[in-house]
């Protein structure tokens, strides 16, 4: 942990902005965030008084409606991240770590506690690395990979088809290739094998001469492979992260921090995650044996193959996955990988890489492939070291993306025609199933994700075949678990099959049992949905114009991070910015510009929204004021960074709703 500091001039008053109460200009000057940043003082917001008040009640951050916004374009509240103590926390933080009261804020209000902040503003792979031999079962696993080093064996990789399976298996095929073996890549045709191991697959496995085959990122229910492999005489290690019953599959050893026996505290990990703790244990027993000469691999160099599949299966960004995440972004500065850098060229990254890019543009690319191409491209991709290749692939990703994006379209407007119908002039049913026989089930866990957000509930999107057997994806909202929901589906004889997450599960269905999954969904999950959607609130961690939106700003905040999943971006309001333009761009999307009385400005943007209420109010308001609340980043087109604003809501500052 640092040394404790003070500015060098010795502590700062702490002032607060008080916005008008009718909210028509933005704030003085004199009170920019930035100042008050430099000086190492709190950033802190006052309520609007034109907010509505209770004779008697004492507003808190915890009730308060921030800029009097008590429903916004999206419906939503605006309240203060901090509560009044995650105040104290922040104001503890500061003092203690000698950093800007601004980042403070930004961790106390995302858990971080005064003793936890100093290792996570600098996380250390060393300090956070487990003994891997605390997951069960990786003890048994090391020895039976060491001896097939040793050996020599013809070694099998058998992935998934999304982005952890991808980078899980490149990850492993990588650490195995510097060993001296030539392991082979299976990843299954998601349309025709459908998830996981099959026995087809496995005896294909072992005619190609295979004797041990690794499952990463899937296996740790597949009964039926597993058994067929073990008749067949073919050595199986699993290494996997999803969530399992008390029953496991017949292997010799299964890494799974999520297995019921398993009290590591891992289950965080994505399955790369647990890929690398098996080679860090693979290096570890082959350097017992003296099996080098030289040096060991250096597993550090493929950190960023564990970054972007963490970061892409949007696993909490805590403990070990943050520094995963931020070791791993270091070594993608390095462009090393030639399938990553081919990937980020062809996405027309413009300067470094970032969670968002990992998230938002390599990810789905990579995805693509699997969902409407050749699902193994992504791993090939992310494993071979010829960059004509690579760049050959990352085209064709590219390709794939597009013809996905506007497959998406079409369904995505189906889809919503049936929600729409089925919720009519009332709140509707609690989970939203939908489905189609004219949709690809490489898309439908989009399609259910988009209708998710849109509705506020957990959604089902069912892609279904000519015999009426639907395969299907479920995404689900904060306080409701589909996985278990959809497993204890299977038990009750209305799936053939499904599993999943907390937040995301898969299902096969016959299209006649339908009508019971959406009795059974209602039944087990209203109450948690119905709690889910009580509380529909906008956390801000703070207002500033559009001149405190500068980068020095960015790199403080950039102290906190890195964001995603588990650790949430900062959101900033910019009150009351007059709206000089605003207009439709790619794929529904909304790209604007805003102002302050000062005569800064900032640009915005808001993704796939052209159509909902957020985009009509952003494209209705030109030249009129906005509250405007999102996330910052930087933009590096044409050379220098800029920062610019990724709208997430807005608001009208008269008012404070609509």
């Amino acid at each position: 942990m640092r040394e404790r500091s003070e500015p060098a001039n010795g502590p700062q008053p702490v002032p607060s902005f008080i916005w008008p109460a009718a909210a028509t200009s933005s704030p003085d000057s004199r009170y920019s965030p930035l100042s008050f940043h430099r000086q190492h003082t709190s950033l802190h917001l006052l309520p609007d008084p034109s907010a509505t008040r209770t004779e008697g009640f004492r507003e808190t951050p915890e009730t308060r409606a921030l800029l009097g916004v008590t429903r916004s374009a999206t419906g939503r509240v605006w309240r203060e991240r901090l509560t009044t103590a995650s105040s104290m926390q922040a104001q503890a933080i500061s003092q203690r770590e000698g950093i800007p009261d601004i980042v403070a804020r930004v961790l106390a209000g995302r858990g971080v506690d005064v003793d936890a902040a100093g290792e996570f503003l600098e996380p250390s792979l060393r300090s956070l690395m487990p003994d891997p031999s605390t997951l069960i079962d990786m003890d048994a696993a090391t020895v039976r990979l060491a001896d097939a080093v040793e050996r020599r064996e013809g070694v099998a990789i058998f992935g998934d088809y999304d982005v952890d399976g991808a980078t899980s298996s490149a990850l492993m095929a990588r650490g195995l290739m510097s060993l001296g073996l030539e392991p082979r890549i299976y990843i299954p045709d998601r349309i025709i094998e459908g998830y996981g191991p099959n026995p087809a697959a496995m005896r294909d496995l072992k005619a190609g001469g295979a004797s041990l085959v690794l499952t990463l990122d899937c296996g740790s229910v597949s009964f039926d492979a597993l058994e067929e492999a073990r008749k067949i005489g073919l050595s199986v290690l699993v290494a996997d992260h999803h969530q399992v019953g008390e029953t496991l599959p017949p292997c010799e050893a299964l890494v799974n921090p999520n297995r019921q026996d398993d009290l590591s505290g891992q289950g965080h990990l994505a399955a790369v995650g647990v890929t690398f703790l098996v080679l860090v244990a693979l290096m570890r027993e082959l350097k017992k044996r003296r099996y080098f000469n030289g040096n060991a691999p250096d597993l550090l160099s493929w950190l960023d193959l564990v970054a972007l599949g963490t970061v892409c299966d949007v696993v909490p960004l805590q403990g070990l996955n943050r520094a995963y995440v931020t070791k791993g972004i270091v070594a993608m500065h390095r462009r090393a990988n030639a399938g990553l850098a081919a990937l980020a060229d062809v996405a027309r990254v413009n300067g470094p890489l970032t969670p968002y890019h990992l998230g938002f543009l390599l990810g789905p690319r990579i995805n693509a492939g699997g969902r409407i191409g050749d699902a193994a491209l992504g791993a090939r991709l992310l494993s071979t070291d010829d960059t004509r290749l690579a760049g050959e692939i990352a085209g064709q990703l590219d390709r794939l993306n597009s013809e996905r994006q506007a497959m998406e379209v079409a369904m995505l407007e189906e889809g919503e025609a049936q929600a729409t119908a089925v919720m009519l002039d009332g709140e509707g049913p609690a989970v939203l199933v939908t489905g189609s026989e004219t949709w690809h089930p490489g898309v439908v866990g989009l399609i259910a994700s988009r209708l998710k957000e849109r509705h506020r509930r957990p959604a089902f999107a069912i892609a279904f075949d000519a015999d009426g057997v639907g395969t299907g994806s479920g995404r689900s909202v904060p306080g409701v678990d589909l996985g278990a929901a959809v497993r204890a589906a299977v038990e009750a004889g209305i799936l053939v099959k499904g599993g999943g997450h907390a937040m995301a599960a898969g299902l096969t269905v016959h299209r006649d049992r339908v009508p019971d999954l959406k009795v059974f969904m209602e039944e087990r999950l209203a109450a948690e949905v119905a709690s889910s959607r009580e509380d529909h609130v906008l956390k801000i961690d703070g207002a500033i114009t559009a001149s405190g939106a500068t980068l020095d700003l960015m790199s403080l905040l950039e102290k906190a991070g890195p964001y995603g999943a588990g650790h949430a971006e900062p959101v900033f309001a910019l009150p009351a910015h007059r709206v000089t333009f605003a207009d439709k761009v790619g794929n529904g999307h909304v790209r604007l510009s805003l102002s302050a009385n000062d005569r800064s400005s900032i640009k915005g943007i808001a993704f796939r929204c052209a159509d909902q209420p957020l985009g009509q109010a952003l494209l209705g308001a030109r030249g009129k004021m906005l509250h405007v609340a999102g996330c910052l980043s930087l933009d590096h087109w044409q050379g220098a960074p800029k920062v610019q604003m990724r709208v997430l809501d807005a608001a009208e500052p008269r008012l404070g709703q609509r």
